[in-house]
């Protein structure tokens, strides 16, 4: 695989429509917004689905999602024992961090870190691996208006006294985002993708992941269709540390609302500032 010779930087502009992109446990599980009233989603809600995504085209993840495991294993601890590699490493630091970037895309790409007590000290892993990709969280570009509806259960979950009585657990909240338009911003550092061995190869399967973020995404909470990628801006700089920093690149991205109270992503301008000598690579959603 051929070295990452130039430095990345990325941003996706998506829309949501009547789903709950990210929802907050420690507030019921309604969307997350900041004070201002903006909507946020987590850069680890982020990380989830790039990992889904590559997992989808065949790659080995290491930080799999129960519902998505696909070698049998039930904890990362499980997972990092029953690879043989790295239990040839014999406690060398470097040579683990190398095998488990070789074997899993996200640890290349993301980083982890590797933290499990085996039973005494001296048999104890704690390494660290800093990831070449780093994401932000997505804000909304304009404040969101949350609506939330009351549901009820058809069945009880479990059989009570009277089984003719409905149980208290058949009432519940749902909460969903009307409508919003998010962006999140992101980059790929070169010398961290030497560390790690992050390739070419490795920067187009997050780019391709990128532009594909929600297909098999579906759930109740975000049906199929609600969310969507409009447009994917890829900026490849023609130097390993960029011809500018990655605050200046992702500031050229322009989004602003045309009317009042947007009601799609046609109701928004989306341009970029040119910087001289760097042009984004622009893709549409698929």
């Amino acid at each position: 695989m051929s070295n990452l010779e130039s430095k990345i930087d990325f941003a996706v502009v998506f829309s949501v429509k009547n789903a709950n992109p990210n929802g907050d446990p420690l507030n019921g599980n309604r969307p997350r917004e900041n004070y201002d009233g903006f909507g946020e989603i987590s850069d680890v809600c982020i990380k989830r689905k790039i990992r889904n995504r590559l997992q989808d085209m065949g790659k080995e993840i290491f930080v799999q999602s129960d519902d998505k495991r696909s070698d049998g294993f039930r904890s990362l601890k499980d997972r990092a024992d029953g690879c043989e590699e790295l239990k040839k490493s014999n406690k060398d630091k470097e040579q683990y961090a190398a095998i488990a970037c070789k074997k899993w895309i996200d640890v290349r790409s993301f980083g982890q870190v590797f933290a499990f007590k085996k039973g005494d000290e001296d048999n104890a892993v704690s390494i660290g691996i800093r990831g070449p990709v780093s994401i932000h969280s997505a804000v909304s570009v304009s404040p969101i208006e949350i609506s939330s509806m009351q549901i009820t259960k058809s069945v009880n979950g479990e059989t009570g006294k009277d089984p003719d009585k409905k149980s208290p657990d058949t009432m519940g909240m749902k909460h969903r985002v009307d409508f919003g338009v998010y962006v999140f911003y992101g980059s790929i550092n070169t010398q961290l993708a030497e560390k790690t061995g992050f390739s070419i190869d490795d920067s187009e399967l997050i780019r391709k992941a990128l532009t594909t973020l929600f297909e098999n995404d579906c759930s109740s909470a975000r049906p199929d269709g609600s969310m969507e990628v409009c447009k994917m801006y890829w900026w490849k700089h023609n130097n390993k540390i960029g011809q500018y920093s990655s605050a200046k690149v992702h500031r050229s991205l322009k989004i602003a609302p045309k009317v009042e109270i947007p009601k799609s992503i046609s109701d928004y301008d989306i341009v970029t500032e040119p910087l001289e000598g760097l042009m984004p690579e622009v893709y549409d959603g698929i």
